[in-house]
């Protein structure tokens, strides 16, 4: 599970001290004295109890336009700051099962019941309500290669609750949660992880049919870069993007784009034996989730 932090003691601080200080030392969650200072940072924030609401009226009566001009992520995200050195600070609001919001868009649209793991390392704490409760797992994911359907080797640590205080460090790829909605509304604040390697990571969603014997499976890798959609639209508009896709196939150093890349050769390429051409070359490829959806895709 998610390794749990104990929140150091110290006065509150306001969110100008601790973007100031993020932005002169940075951040770096595989580093114990980066942890080590963001966890101050981030405690001294949550003990700042009128910090938020401040910042979120602001923000109403400038009509939200930070937020659209810099939130990349969904309503449920409120960003507090995006520093050019590589990371990002964010309130997270976790809504009941019962508020309108949740019967209006569902529980999946908060990632309420869906089991995944993170392409990146957070730091977070509970800062208002009740806290959002997780069936926690972890994974050596040094034994996964990543393949749909692949079997993981689970192990269940607990089901808890990030109640108000509790910092807990999530670890990319390692801890995977199920998360449930609280009792009531909650918010969490995280200090992001966001080097230029994320969005070339996969998250994983997984199946946890098979959770009693220590079992999950990945059901899905959702992460999709805006280059990779593009370059399916582009093969269908112009014969300079197939060149594009041919190189991408072959030599791209991500996997996933690799396998996106055929799959768009494959689009446009002739039905039957044209298309089963392209995939088959996949089936070469060094990485086992490339075969693996270019082997789906020809059974498909």
């Amino acid at each position: 599970m998610p390794r749990a932090i104990t929140p150091p003691p110290g006065p509150p601080l306001t969110l100008t001290e601790v973007t100031a200080t993020l932005d002169q030392h940075g951040v770096d969650l595989a580093d114990e004295a980066s942890i080590a200072r963001c966890a101050t940072l981030l405690a001294g924030l949550q003990r700042n109890r009128a910090f938020l609401a401040d910042r979120v009226i602001a923000a109403l009566k400038a009509s939200y336009a930070d937020q659209l001009e810099i939130n990349r992520y969904s309503a449920q995200v409120f960003l507090l700051h995006r520093s050019p050195r590589g990371f990002y600070l964010r309130a997270n609001l976790w809504p009941a099962a019962g508020d309108a919001v949740t019967t209006a868009s569902g529980p999946a649209a908060f990632s309420y019941g869906v089991a995944h793991d993170h392409n990146f390392s957070f730091l977070t704490v509970g800062y208002f309500g009740p806290g959002y409760v997780s069936d926690y797992y972890e994974v050596d994911p040094e034994t996964v290669d990543g393949r749909r359907g692949e079997p993981l080797a689970l192990k269940f640590v607990e089901r808890s609750q990030l109640s108000e205080g509790k910092m807990m460090l999530y670890r990319a790829h390692r801890d995977i949660h199920r998360q449930l909605p609280p009792e009531s509304l909650s918010v969490s604040l995280n200090i992001m992880d966001e080097g230029d390697h994320v969005p070339w990571r996969d998250q994983y969603i997984v199946d946890l049919g098979r959770q009693a014997q220590g079992r999950g499976t990945i059901a899905k890798r959702p992460t999709l870069t805006s280059s990779e959609m593009l370059l399916r639209c582009a093969v269908h508009l112009s014969d300079d993007a197939h060149d594009i896709a041919a190189h991408f196939a072959k030599a791209h150093p991500v996997p996933r784009v690799r396998a996106n890349a055929i799959a768009a050769l494959a689009a446009v390429a002739e039905e039957g034996e044209g298309r089963a051409a392209v995939l088959e070359r996949g089936l070469r490829d060094a990485d086992a989730r490339v075969r693996d959806d270019c082997r789906r895709w020809l059974a498909e």
